[in-house]
């Protein structure tokens, strides 16, 4: 019999490993909400085919995603650590798989809308609640950093199987295909998550922010539909004007809850720090041009060359799929360099991607054509978000480190939800003005024709013109619309270089190191303020 004394919980727990199901639970979860958020974007081909969307409802199908992934990642983060996780695990997976159904019985766009909302807010459920899940399920660092390293790896597998599952049954099935396969896939996770994840919660000094919330969430959504109404309803009509207001209000309270919150969404006194307000600009404005740049190409792959979707997959292959290739060399480049740099020649990678990808004639349908642009922007990305958050964690004191990091994907997923809605804001208006003023200067068209273009243009906007039948009388205005696209998404694409170009200056040019100092110095203000009363 052994003298040595029993080995103590803690000690245990430390040597325990994480179970097998929580990680196949939480890796399937990540990988499902990824696909569900990349999938439409193959589509939007055949969305503008079979749905006849007009204006700027086509936008709306990507940010009706987006929005409740970025407004309620951080409120599903709290709520799992109050109730629980693995409940949020199957619920979010089992709102998603309703979502997909919703989407793939879709009559009309409206309805579609309706089921990528829902899709949206399953994966606003499943972006933190798995990673959450699997590092509580871990007891060392060792076994926390391998842990999210599969997790990761699992992010990366999603945005790469996406558009290979969108290409494939978006060319020999149907839109209907690729959805109904999603739900599919939400169901397993669902399954999967019930039946072998440990449950974990941790509740202690956690709670909801309601008012931070709502006033975040109405702000947003009213800031979106301004942004991307404009076009079509005008940048002066009532409508906009009072959703820029109602905005412009709302992220003033936001400010002012969070100010007063016991527990707030996003802690504002982090932005005293200079380096973290620059590197949160960065995070914003950086992950809007990579996300501006995958929709513009997917319009010009789809709705305006009209290319099958298997074609479209091959440009987020490239923009997608380089990402988890280079993670091994991203990992080893943070380890030796400060992450500033990295980040900054990821950036910078991406504006030449994206300024090279503005040349490119309309009328090129090569794939061979995309390899360079795309590839450049697919790599700069593959460095910029391994870095980003690096980057805002290392600008603030270690106390603080945690705060950062949650604080740094909030605005990361709003530059995403922003890039569709700007690039299809600016895109849309300057291929109408060059459209219209075509028509009005065109010498080969006959009255009739013009008028039709005219009504066409007027009701459903330069997508609708281009995709008109070329033996009707509005298809004899089609090219002008061709080149009135090219144009306008020429344009997005030098928004989003100009944006990541402006991005990789501020990096170089406002972020310096911190010395330990420094580091100590603000950890003691911090500490010294009050808490903030409650909300």
């Amino acid at each position: 019999m052994s003298d040595a004394p029993p080995s103590s919980p803690v000690s245990a727990a430390a040597r325990s490993p994480l179970p097998i199901g929580t990680l196949v639970a939480g890796c399937l979860a990540v990988c499902l909400a990824q696909i569900g958020l990349a999938i439409p974007a193959t589509l939007n081909g055949l969305f503008q085919e079979h749905l006849h969307p007009v204006g700027s409802q086509l936008t709306w199908i990507s940010d009706a995603f987006l929005l409740p992934v970025a407004v309620l990642e951080l409120s599903f983060g709290v709520l799992g650590d109050l109730f629980g996780r693995k409940q949020l695990l199957v619920g979010g997976a089992g709102v998603l798989c309703v979502g997909e159904i919703v989407a793939a019985s879709a009559s009309g766009v409206h309805q579609l809308w309706v089921g990528m909302a829902l899709a949206g807010l399953g994966a606003a459920a499943l972006f933190p609640t798995s990673l959450a899940m699997i590092a509580a399920g871990t007891h060392t660092g060792v076994q926390r950093a391998r842990a999210i390293a599969v997790w990761a790896s699992s992010l990366s597998a999603g945005g790469f199987l996406a558009p290979l599952l969108g290409g494939f049954t978006g060319t020999y099935g149907s839109w209907r295909s690729a959805f109904v396969v999603v739900a599919a896939l939400a169901a397993v996770s669902a399954s999967v998550s019930l039946w072998l994840a440990v449950n974990s919660r941790a509740p202690e000094g956690r709670s909801l922010d309601f008012g931070g919330q709502v006033t975040i969430g109405v702000g947003l959504f009213a800031l979106l539909y301004a942004v991307i109404q404009g076009p079509t309803d005008g940048w002066g009509s009532a409508p906009v004007v009072a959703a820029f207001v109602i905005a412009v209000v709302f992220v003033a309270l936001f400010v002012y809850a969070e100010s007063r919150a016991r527990s707030p969404l996003l802690r504002l006194d982090l932005f005293r720090n200079r380096s973290f307000a620059v590197a949160a600009v960065v995070a914003v404005v950086g992950m809007f041009s990579f996300l501006g740049t995958a929709y513009a190409a997917s319009i010009r792959l789809g709705p305006i060359q009209h290319q099958s979707p298997m074609r479209t997959a091959f440009a987020f292959l490239l923009l997608n799929g380089i990402t988890p290739l280079l993670t091994p060399l991203t990992s080893r480049l943070l380890h030796r360099l400060s992450s500033r740099w990295l980040l900054t020649v990821g950036l910078a990678l991406i504006a030449a991607g994206d300024f090279l990808a503005a040349g490119l004639d309309v009328d090129d349908r090569a794939l061979t054509s995309l390899i360079l642009p795309l590839g450049l922007v697919g790599i700069g990305f593959g460095f910029t978000v391994s870095s980003i958050t690096a980057t805002a964690v290392n600008t603030v004191p270690v106390p603080l480190a945690g705060m950062a990091s949650a604080a740094t994907n909030l605005l990361r997923d709003f530059g995403f939800t922003l890039g569709p809605a700007v690039i299809g804001a600016v895109a849309l208006s300057q291929a109408a003005s060059r459209v219209a003023s075509s028509l009005a200067t065109s010498t080969s068209l006959d009255a009739g024709s013009k008028a039709a273009a005219h009504e066409v243009l007027k009701e459903g906007g330069p997508l609708a013109l281009n995709s008109v039948p070329a033996t009707s009388p509005p298809g004899a205005a089609r090219s002008y619309a061709l080149d009135a696209l090219g144009h306008g998404y020429g344009i997005g694409f030098v928004v989003c270089g100009s944006a990541a170009l402006l991005s990789a200056v501020l990096v170089v040019t406002a972020l310096r190191g911190r010395t330990a100092e420094e580091d100590a110095t603000e950890a003691k203000e911090v500490a010294e303020q009050p808490a903030p009363a409650a909300g």
